[in-house]
């Protein structure tokens, strides 16, 4: 690999890295502000013997805005697999990898899960350098609750498969965090309004420490009016209330249990009940039990 100095600027004023240990070092960028990024970020991307970068032009804005010449090798995921073993090979040799993606951090509906697999499995060090989130950011700013939260990233595209992820979604207790893409971000709110219900409390986070940075809150309903038509720029964060607790008599679901024993098996059927109306598995289990035998 190419020689290199292992320094970097900080308002002008360079500075040199400390040696960095042999491993593979998962570095998280800035989300859009250039100067979220931490000390140890820049000292871990001056002194790490290449940088594994999603995009490498992407990369190159932030890399040389802080005159970091370190060299740098793509990793995205139509290659990150086949090229696992050969960056393996190259910690086990004594190298210091860094891995980003285009902003954020490693990982979260970004490209190196099968590198860090890949790394653990070989029994080579794997370390975090933590900073700017989409996810964190988004959930920190959207006056929603934070004390139970489960990320679940992007939703499937097509029509049918995405209303099934949503329906089986609606139940659920704790604030929900999702990734749109802007041209999806409509539909994807109205989905989420029809399965969710039009008065379920959510946020959209725009631009997240850019310029124009906004946050748009309102209910499913609202949201989803809009952004029908609405023109938006770069990856929205969706955070939505979770559902409401509530006691669900069983003449609710019961008789849609029944018809669905009719055609599916128990399993599925159980399943899918207990999915749509938040119910504990084993009393929609017991309920079926008791139907078949009564058939």
């Amino acid at each position: 690999m190419d020689d290199k100095a292992n320094g970097f600027f900080i308002a002008g004023s360079p500075f040199t890295a400390p040696p960095l240990a042999a491993g593979l070092h998962i570095v998280s960028t800035p989300i859009g502000n250039l100067r979220d990024i931490t000390v140890r970020a820049l000292e871990t991307l001056a002194a790490a013997d290449l940088v594994l970068c999603e995009d490498t032009r992407h990369s190159a804005t932030l890399l040389d805005h802080y005159g970091i010449r370190t060299a740098r090798r793509s990793l995205h995921e139509h290659n990150e697999r086949e090229r696992v073993a050969e960056v393996v090979a190259l910690i086990q040799s004594g190298k210091a990898i860094a891995l980003i993606s285009d902003a954020g951090t490693p990982l979260l509906s970004d490209p190196g899960f099968p590198l860090v697999r890949g790394a653990r499995e070989a029994g080579v060090d794997v370390f975090a350098v933590p900073g700017p989130s989409a996810l964190l950011a988004a959930l920190a700013i959207a006056g929603l609750p934070t004390d139970s939260f489960s990320f679940i990233g992007f939703l499937p595209a097509k029509f049918e498969a995405r209303e099934q992820t949503v329906l089986a979604l609606a139940p659920r207790r704790e604030t929900l965090v999702f990734y749109e893409s802007p041209r999806r971000l409509g539909e994807m709110l109205a989905a989420l309004a029809r399965q969710f219900g039009d008065t379920r409390e959510a946020a959209v986070a725009l631009e997240l420490t850019k310029r124009f940075e906004r946050v748009k809150r309102g209910t499913l309903a609202e949201l989803a009016e809009a952004f029908t038509d609405a023109e938006t720029k770069g990856e929205a964060v969706v955070v939505v209330a979770g559902a409401e607790e509530r006691e669900i008599d069983v003449s609710e679901w019961r008789p849609a249990l029944a018809e669905l024993l009719k055609t599916q098996p128990l399993r599925g059927a159980v399943d899918d009940i207990a999915a749509r109306y938040g119910l504990k598995r084993k009393e929609v289990y017991d309920a079926a039990l008791a139907l078949r035998q009564q058939e």
